[in-house]
């Protein structure tokens, strides 16, 4: 099997790591040349265009911002449906619209090619260890087609069912996270008000089970030094994060519109994101 992987942040750096260690042959591309050379150095071959990374591969592997960053990935002469030989699957790990998958896969399946909505969950650590879940969207024989690929970089594949499924899916595991982290910000902000110190109420939460691991995960950051997450770099994480969350639940609330159903929980969440990643802007909080 040939891959290639373009989108080279922490989720996909961490995966294209895995597929090398795993004896992928792995070609990569991204806008920064340092994640380029980062990758290359762990094994991957370089390209210089998305069209270029897709050339002779099996599986390509699509994990970038959001919707507009897939179209400009896929489309056009130097991008992967021009690049890639019939036959090959384009698996496109970034959360989506749905909607955005379905358009994709129809311009896909018009270059002989299948695309499937395969976002993934766990984190950029879990991604190291092979730790991830595929939410997997599309065609049973294109999901039996990236086996190998998907073997090297994740624990179990959840077929969700047809194109646009595996993002439906993954918007509702993420709704899941968002009003957990917005329990325990609200819980940690109360007990501090109280006079309890963070500790005891991590003691008690987990002691009936009720604090998850993904809320003793977000409360470490209450944890660090006022100064520590005030500081320009953290910001900046942090800031990217929010930008993730905002866009994932703005994409909830779409879909859930479309389905005619309410979701109060997620509608505050999506306005308070910026309190629960603690950014320093009063525009946002």
């Amino acid at each position: 099997m040939r891959a290639a992987y373009i989108g080279l942040g922490d989720m996909g750096a961490s995966m294209v790591q895995r597929l090398v260690a795993k004896g992928v042959e792995t070609t990569v591309y991204d806008i920064a040349s340092a994640a380029i050379e980062a990758c290359v150095a762990k094994g991957a071959k370089p390209a210089a265009s998305p069209a270029a990374a897709a050339a002779g591969c099996d599986v390509i592997g699509v994990c970038v911002p959001e919707d507009d960053h897939v179209r400009a990935v896929l489309r056009g002469p130097n991008g992967v449906l021009a690049g890639a030989q019939r036959g090959a699957v384009i698996a496109v790990h970034s959360t989506i619209l749905p909607s955005t998958a379905e358009e994709l896969a129809r311009e896909a399946a018009d270059a002989g090619l299948a695309l499937l909505d395969a976002c993934v969950t766990g984190g950029a650590a879990r991604a190291v260890q092979g730790q991830l879940v595929f939410l997997v969207g599309g065609e049973a024989e294109a999901v039996e087609r990236i086996g190998a690929y998907a073997s090297a970089c994740c624990e179990r594949v959840v077929h969700a069912g047809p194109i646009g499924s595996g993002a439906k899916l993954k918007l509702c595991i993420n709704l899941i996270t968002y009003l957990q982290w917005v329990a325990a910000f609200e819980s940690l902000t109360l007990a501090k008000a109280a006079g309890l110190p963070q500790q005891v109420l991590e003691d008690a939460g987990r002691g009936n089970g009720q604090l998850t691991e993904l809320m003793i995960q977000y409360m470490a950051l209450h944890k660090a030094p006022e100064a520590a997450r005030k500081s320009p770099p953290m910001q900046k994480f942090l800031r990217a994060q929010l930008f993730n969350a905002e866009k994932d639940l703005a994409w909830t609330l779409k879909l859930a519109r479309e389905c005619g159903v309410a979701l109060p929980g997620a509608a505050l969440a999506s306005q308070i994101m910026a309190r629960i990643y603690t950014i320093e802007d009063a525009g946002k909080r």
